[in-house]
């Protein structure tokens, strides 16, 4: 049986700072949707074939329309863009690549109208080596800000020298870097070695030293005087290294690639409660209202995560952690990708949702970002026949867990990967770098390229298709990477009037947690404060669960919504009785009952959001037949 779907998003709340108005007291961010930009490939205004701040400017209209709350914008600092931006050599300039801080100012003032907050990214595990700190740094040993990096000389018994393509022993530890090679690199006028867990051209600073720690807490206040809403806060939490008594950092365990695994060593530190509370003291205490603040922390466990998100510790609201996106890679690492085991993906969100909930904290809910490839092709369809169901069942499953969703640029479309194939389609570092290492490993160069294109964080770097015209409205320029294929169909003017397509129901899935009164009310309240329930955890194609309001008042709400999605390209056949229980599968049959038999428009349909126009409803016995990739929720 199919029931038409006549979806109308709930109001949409008028105020980013207002409270959620449910049995607790809830943040902002709470009803709030992140939308990610990334600069360079959002929208070029003066065709150069590089996104830029003015591009953004002139496309708030599609992100207001959208719902979103907030952009995060990725570094527009002024910049040598070895890393794309994340290499900054001035945190209070904009890099003309992308404008001017007039050109900020705008972006600021123009998004506040539509009531939309601008949270900045910020790098602060590293700088530029072009920074005026590092300069003065590396000029001479006895320089005030020598001890603003980490500075060490060759290991006992070697002299200094530029580290070969495996630890050669002069390191003074044997780190590999996250972009291939060593962590350290040879200064030739200074005799010593300095830190770059990053790129060559990305010295870490010493959060060790208080003036290092005060002069980014300046920074920061800077940019909360011009309005921004806070920050994204980059690897941060590998600001606290592992020091030894005697100053010393220690070598890690081999890896297959022939360097040392440094992530004990500076990973959540010993002193990242510290440096957190301390940045919230010094810098957002310092001014009324509340900000968001978000840390990415590759390697983050949940028992760290735990402490970093507690309200009562005042440290950050959410974490990006990284554990469900590294589910799939292989024994050489991430560009080594193997099929994904469901049960495995859905019981790490599980343990998520139900960790984090415990202490109070939240999740920050995302599938694509900067650094991840597309996952409609990662662990979707991006088939033409799959790809608009699938898409819409991926950002089903992701926003109604509990947490802010973040939406990646072009995620409302329904992006794929870029498939380039050869090694001369890509501009990412950390993928042109791994070329050396894939060869040491014994990768073959046909491996190496089908990796990267699985892979590669140029997937999802690749323009905004904003039409059908040359360059797919991007620039009137040549672009500074490929576009994606299918972009002339695939696109913003293609689908913004079309109320099947992907962006039409993202706009129903960001407006689900914006409601108030009445059932988007209802359906708001079990969004963000549902209890969390897997169904099926062990089912390879299936993934269900249901969010139900918890107890209020020593009463219980009785109201859940109930979501099964078919996370495969195959028909899918689920007896609901066995796998949800009688009680909850009595209420769904009341629930359509109610709306067959209404005697008042006051009765609503029972489908919340579903990925096809007429969706499929439970038979006699409760037997529910999914299309490819089809996902419905119910209010039950």
């Amino acid at each position: 049986m199919t029931s038409q779907i006549n979806a109308v998003a709930p109001p949409a709340d008028g105020s980013r700072r207002q409270r959620a108005a449910t049995h607790r007291e809830r943040p902002w961010w709470h009803r709030s949707t992140v939308y990610q930009i990334y600069p360079r490939s959002f929208a070029d205004s003066d065709g150069d074939g590089i996104g830029d701040i003015a591009g953004i400017t002139q496309h708030l209209d599609h992100l207001a329309d959208l719902g979103v709350d907030v952009i995060w914008l990725s570094p527009v600092y002024r910049s040598p863009q070895d890393d794309n931006g994340y290499d900054i050599s001035d945190y209070q300039d904009v890099d003309p690549l992308f404008g001017d801080i007039e050109a900020m100012d705008a972006l600021i003032a123009e998004a506040a109208k539509r009531d939309i907050g601008i949270v900045m990214d910020l790098v602060v595990n590293h700088t530029s080596d072009e920074h005026p700190w590092f300069l003065e740094s590396r000029s001479s040993r006895d320089n005030p800000k020598r001890d603003w990096y980490w500075w060490s000389d060759p290991a006992d018994g070697f002299d200094g020298h530029e580290p070969g393509e495996a630890p050669s022993g002069a390191e003074p530890t044997n780190w590999g870097s996250f972009f291939s090679g060593s962590t350290w690199a040879w200064d030739e006028a200074t005799q010593q070695y300095y830190l770059h867990l990053f790129s060559r051209k990305q010295p870490d600073l010493n959060w060790e030293n208080p003036e290092v720690r005060e002069a980014v807490y300046a920074m920061m206040r800077w940019w909360l005087e011009r309005g921004v809403a806070g920050f994204r806060m980059d690897v941060v939490n590998l600001i606290s290294k592992r020091v030894g008594a005697d100053g010393t950092l220690s070598d890690g365990v081999a890896r297959p690639d022939g360097w040392g695994n440094g992530f004990p060593e500076f990973v959540d530190g010993p002193r990242m409660h510290e440096f957190l509370a301390e940045m919230h003291h010094e810098v957002f205490d310092a001014f009324p209202g509340t900000f968001l603040t978000v840390g990415e922390m590759p390697g983050v466990t949940l028992e760290q995560a735990r402490l970093y998100t507690a309200p009562e510790r005042r440290e950050v609201d959410m974490v990006f952690q990284f554990e469900h996106m590294g589910l799939d890679g292989g024994p050489l690492g991430k560009f080594d990708p193997q099929p994904l085991h469901l049960p495995d993906l859905k019981r790490n969100l599980e343990r998520w949702q139900k960790g984090l909930a415990d202490v109070g904290g939240w999740n920050s809910l995302y599938w694509n970002n900067h650094d991840q490839p597309r996952i409609l092709s990662r662990w979707g369809d991006d088939s033409p026949e799959n790809r608009v169901v699938s898409a819409k069942t991926l950002g089903a499953i992701l926003h109604l867990h509990q947490g802010t969703p973040y939406v990646y640029q072009g995620e409302e479309l329904g992006m794929s990967n870029a498939h380039f194939t050869e090694l001369e389609d890509y501009r990412d570092l950390e993928s042109l770098n791994f070329e050396v290492d894939a060869l040491r490993m014994g990768m073959s160069r046909e491996a190496l390229l089908a990796g990267l294109a699985a892979r590669s964080r140029d997937n999802g770097r690749t323009p905004v298709p904003w039409d059908a015209s040359p360059n797919a409205g991007f620039t009137t320029g040549t672009p500074w990477i490929g576009l994606t294929p299918g972009w002339e169909h695939v696109n913003v003017t293609a689908q913004e009037h079309d109320p099947g397509s992907v962006l039409a129901h993202y706009r129903r899935l960001v407006a689900l947690r914006k409601g108030r009164d009445g059932r988007a009310g209802l359906v708001a309240d079990i969004t963000i404060d549902g209890d969390y329930e897997l169904l099926m955890p062990d089912h390879d194609r299936l993934w269900a669960f249901v969010r139900t309001l918890p107890t209020q008042d020593g009463e219980v709400t009785g109201r859940s919504i109930l979501l099964v999605a078919n996370f495969s390209s195959e028909d899918l056949g689920v007896d609901l009785p066995a796998s949800l229980g009688d009680g909850l599968t009595t209420r769904l049959y009341a629930a359509f009952d109610a709306w067959y038999h209404r005697q008042s428009d006051d009765v609503a349909h029972p489908v919340v959001i579903a990925s096809h126009a007429f969706a499929r409803e439970p038979e006699p016995g409760g037997h529910l037949w999914l299309r490819p990739w089809e996902s419905v929720a119910w209010l039950v």
